[in-house]
């Protein structure tokens, strides 16, 4: 499938704030510069690379020297390849221009549980790698945010201290959805003034309607990503009435996109652009959610 001529120019300017390319230890579709100069030719502005085991800052900044037409943007998750909740990890990331900080997305306790439960034809390529890294004896216990008493952890503490010195951008990565109201309300505290809520209707997220609401009240971006409901795991319906009870104001677009299987990461906003106009979507919303959006937080609240 292949996206519309009005979709693509709806989405034109906009940055894809989550995507997983290649290098990395899973196979992915695409890589850094090959995806970059595809972003040149569509009119996008940029992505944001996401590993869930390594930095990126560093191969971003390799990447807009090659494409400077493309601001390609580094991130950091905080799973155990950096350290889990490692706040001089963040302050090292942060100095070498990264954008975005993930909370815990492959080592999250609240992945831990769910991925557990699945038989093994059914486990993700991630799941899969952790169950080698245990096999060679390797320590991944999972990484809570929250301790016995509900009370945000003190590691945790630390790092969004560093995410709000440095202006970043905070996603709230594979946490439940217990640990997402709790940690959100806590950066707002430090204060981190960009928070991301990592696609909230994914089934390990499954935050409420009410639930999502609130967060939007808070002032917290709500990202509806593509490939939850591309593959079939979050109903189309469940994304259109979420997106209309909380508002484009606080809704952003991005994709998730990578997998070899699934379409090439450039098309993926249009894809995204074209279901929301089928659904009845206005030019205007989609272009805030899709654009105007994704520009401040790539930006740091500039539009």
């Amino acid at each position: 499938m292949t996206p519309s001529e009005r979709a693509v120019e709806l989405v034109r300017g906009a940055y894809d704030l989550h995507v997983h390319i290649e290098p990395d230890v899973i196979p992915r579709r695409t890589h850094d510069l090959e995806l970059a100069q595809r972003f040149r030719e569509r009119g996008l502005a940029g992505f944001v690379l996401k590993s869930h085991y390594v930095p990126t800052a560093e191969r971003a900044a390799l990447a807009r020297r090659v494409v400077p037409e493309v601001e390609v943007l580094g991130s950091l998750t905080l799973n155990h390849g950096v350290g889990g909740l490692n706040p001089v990890a963040v302050e090292i990331a942060a100095r070498e221009g990264a954008r975005v900080v993930w909370l815990p997305t492959v080592d999250a306790a609240n992945e831990a549980r769910e991925a557990d439960a699945l038989p093994p034809e059914k486990k993700p390529l991630w799941a899969r790698l952790q169950a080698e890294f245990r096999e060679a004896g390797l320590p991944l216990c999972p990484i809570a945010a929250l301790d016995a008493n509900g009370r945000v952890v003190p590691a945790l503490r630390q790092v969004l201290g560093v995410v709000a010195r440095h202006g970043l951008v905070l996603a709230t990565g594979h946490l439940g959805r217990a640990e997402i109201l709790k940690v959100v309300e806590a950066a707002l505290e430090e204060g981190v003034r960009q928070v991301v809520v990592t696609h909230p209707d994914y089934p390990t997220q499954a935050l409420s309607i009410p639930e999502q609401r609130w967060l939007a009240q808070q002032g917290a971006y709500l990202e509806r990503c593509l490939v939850p409901s591309w593959s079939g795991k979050v109903p189309w319906e469940r994304v259109f009435e979420a997106i209309r009870a909380t508002g484009p104001e606080q809704n952003v677009l991005s994709t998730d996109l990578g997998q070899p299987k699934n379409p090439p990461v450039e098309d993926g906003l249009a894809l995204f652009a074209d279901k929301l106009l089928e659904a009845g979507f206005a030019e205007e919303e989609v272009r805030h959610m899709a654009v105007t959006n994704t520009v401040k937080l790539a930006k740091g609240g500039r539009a």
